[in-house]
């Protein structure tokens, strides 16, 4: 019989194992895509988040056997900014067992009780950011890089332990070379000289720390009503990021639209995918990983969607129709075969955009919700 014992993560050696348990549980799934170990170490201890959450990390063991792990997390200004008490779940792994996820989602839960908290949700990440929703539908596939992977038994755990859907999120497959119909490039022209709109260089811009932030304040300003538990980054968070993604972001695959004063309308950032690269290196940049991400960004085969989205008042206003022309064409050019979307709020109407393309269900991801 199992020995199942929780214990908190408090030192190097548990942080370790922490960081380092998905790779034992995933080890015969071909979709799965290990993250960089530095990186989890890094999020986990150091980021920009930290400065105003407060999280605890736990590891149940069987012996000397990781058997599951979790992290609770709370973050005052989603609570704030919301009118809850509510905490978070996330890096939520575990065997096959029920009552290995029953300790760990209880330690959570009680944790979040004594923060003052009367509901908990996830998976999440501290910011919206971050990795976030368990994946119920797609399982067939390899997700994007900054999307997590989950084995189907992990919906069970959850809702047999009481937690209920709050919101899903959807992703699509669109064939990337076929540009766009003829209605659109219409639609794209006229907007473009009712506006007199024009695009900007991304590799000129993020060489300009200014721009750079002004970049990230449009991306606070464009999802700050539209998507569901958002919360705005804040300046330490924005320089993060910005030294983080800006140095892969080029003008191949993205584009920055901009008015007749050339401020910023709106983007559409995407990257090569390089979640096979991620699996060759099994979570180390050495001896080798760094070179299987090396030539997987530059083979555009596959591109991730990772962001889209327009400044407020330029919503509404056909702005879309401009730049999914652009980087419809540039597709063509950099040999773009498949486009795989970020997960959007299946109640967010700007899902119907991918209509207008040849597209199937990639994956469908929920946050599941419970008062405690």
């Amino acid at each position: 019989m199992p020995d199942y014992q929780i214990h908190e993560v408090n030192d190097r050696k548990a942080l370790l194992e922490f960081v380092r348990f998905p790779d034992e549980l995933y080890r015969d799934c071909p979709q799965y895509v290990p993250a960089l170990h530095s990186d989890q170490v890094k999020s986990l201890t150091r980021v920009a988040p930290l400065d105003y959450c407060t999280h605890k990390l736990w590891l149940v063991r069987d012996g000397d056997r990781v058997a599951g792990r979790i992290c609770a997390m709370v973050n005052p200004r989603y609570n704030e900014r919301y009118g809850r008490k509510r905490a978070r779940f996330g890096w939520f792994d575990c065997i096959e067992d029920l009552e290995v996820a029953r300790l760990l989602l209880g330690t959570a839960e009680a944790w979040a009780r004594e923060q003052g908290m009367d509901e908990i949700h996830g998976p999440l990440y501290y910011n919206t950011f971050g990795k976030q929703g368990m994946l119920v539908e797609g399982y067939e596939n390899i997700p994007p890089f900054n999307c997590l992977y989950n084995f189907p038994y992990y919906n069970d755990f959850v809702q047999a332990l009481g937690y209920g859907k709050e919101c899903d999120w959807l992703q699509y497959k669109m064939v990337a070379n076929h540009g766009v119909p003829d209605k659109a490039r219409r639609v794209s022209k006229l907007v473009q000289e009712r506006y007199n709109l024009h695009f900007g260089s991304l590799s000129r811009l993020k060489k300009d720390k200014a721009l750079v932030r002004k970049f990230f304040q449009v991306y606070n300003d464009s999802f700050a009503e539209s998507v569901m538990n958002f919360v705005p980054l804040t300046d330490k968070e924005i320089d993060e990021e910005a030294a983080s993604v800006m140095p892969f972001i080029t003008d191949k695959a993205s584009c920055l639209l901009l008015d007749g004063n050339d401020e910023i309308v709106a983007f559409g950032i995407s990257f090569p995918s390089i979640s096979r690269a991620l699996q060759k290196a099994k979570g180390s940049l050495f001896p080798f990983g760094w070179w299987h991400l090396l030539r997987a960004m530059r083979n555009y085969e596959v591109t991730d969607l990772m962001v889209n989205g327009a400044a407020p008042e330029w919503q509404n206003k056909g702005v879309s129709a401009v730049y999914y022309e652009k980087m419809a064409d540039k597709a063509k050019v950099i040999g773009n075969r498949w486009a795989i979307s970020n997960p959007q709020i299946e109640s967010n109407s700007a899902v119907n955009i991918w209509n207008s393309y040849e597209h199937e269900p990639f994956m469908r991801r929920r946050c599941y919700l419970k008062k405690i």
